[in-house]
Parts: C-alpha cells; structure tokens; sequence
C-alpha cells in the first residue's frame, strides 16, 4: 500500500505542475486575446480530480484493497501511457494547453501530434487514468464513480464547451 500511496501522491505532484503550466498559459493567451469558455464547470473538474486522488487513497487504506498483480501490473502500464499521452497533448499545444477553455481566436488549430487523429485526445488520457488509477489497488468503487461522473461531465459540459469554443477558431492549415 505504501508504493500505491507514492504513485497516488506523484499523481497529485504531476497536477499541481500541470496547473502551474496552465496557470503561465492561460497568462499567455489572455495577453493575446484570448477569451475563456465554459468558466462555470471549471471547479466541479478540480473538485472531481482531487476526489478521485483521495478516493483512491481511502479505499484502497480503509476499505483493505489487495494488489491484484494480474489486474495491478497492466493497470500501472495503462496510469504511465495516459501521463504520456497527456504530456505529449501539453507539448504539442505548448503554450495554448491549457486546463480552462481559453481560445486565442487568431491562431489556427492544432492538427498535429495526437490531434492528427482525434479531437480531443486529452480527454482519453483522462479517462483511462481515471479508472485505471484506481485499479491499480483494486479500488473498484473509485474506479465506477469517478468514471460515471467524469463521463457525465466530459459528455454534458466539457467536451459541448471545447467544441463550441474551437468552432470559433480558424481552421488549421494544411
């Protein structure tokens, strides 16, 4: 339990460094015009990712969770690919990545990377580390309900959000 508690806190160390990327580029992007979509649904995200960190760690301490190394080892692989892809979304967007939806009307749209082949990449890395995390330990109820609500939210306002406000972008060049 004690090495899934240091994955579990690197996993709150890597989002206190995405905010603090996200914080410089949202500076950015406002000091270029850009104007932010969606602020409303905003807390309820950091509110759902912070409850997944801790979910994570109450289940597995006081609900006793096993390491299940045949389920354990391939969820592990599933956390380290999804920080991968998520880091590889935040270099390819460099300074318009962002954790808010702020859109910087004058410049095109990405079209490569990870977005050659989907529109919204992150939003996979999300996902999978959203149940994968848990599972890791066997924390199957972190696992459901944070996949649940974060469907409900990346589905009903997210993702409506992001589209909306990449559909006032000019298109990317070829």
């Amino acid at each position: 339990m004690i090495l899934y508690t240091v994955l579990v806190l690197a996993t709150g160390v890597e989002r206190i460094a995405e905010l603090v990327v996200s914080t410089r580029n949202a500076r950015w992007s406002f000091a270029r015009g850009g104007v932010e979509f969606g602020r409303g649904h905003f807390a309820p995200m950091v509110a759902l990712h912070t409850g997944l960190l801790l979910a994570c760690l109450a289940e597995v301490w006081f609900g006793d969770r096993p390491f299940i190394p045949w389920l354990g080892w391939p969820m592990l692989v599933l956390v380290l690919a999804s920080q991968a892809l998520r880091w590889w979304c935040i270099a390819v967007l460099g300074p318009r990545w962002n954790t808010r939806v702020i859109i910087v009307k004058d410049l095109p749209l990405v079209a490569g990377g990870p977005y050659r082949w989907l529109k919204h990449p992150n939003y996979i890395a999300v996902v999978v580390e959203g149940f994968a995390l848990p599972l890791v330990h066997t924390a199957w109820i972190t696992a459901l309900a944070f996949t649940v609500l974060n469907a409900v939210l990346l589905l009903a306002v997210r993702i409506p959000v992001e589209n909306r406000a990449l559909a006032t972008v000019v298109p990317a060049r070829s």
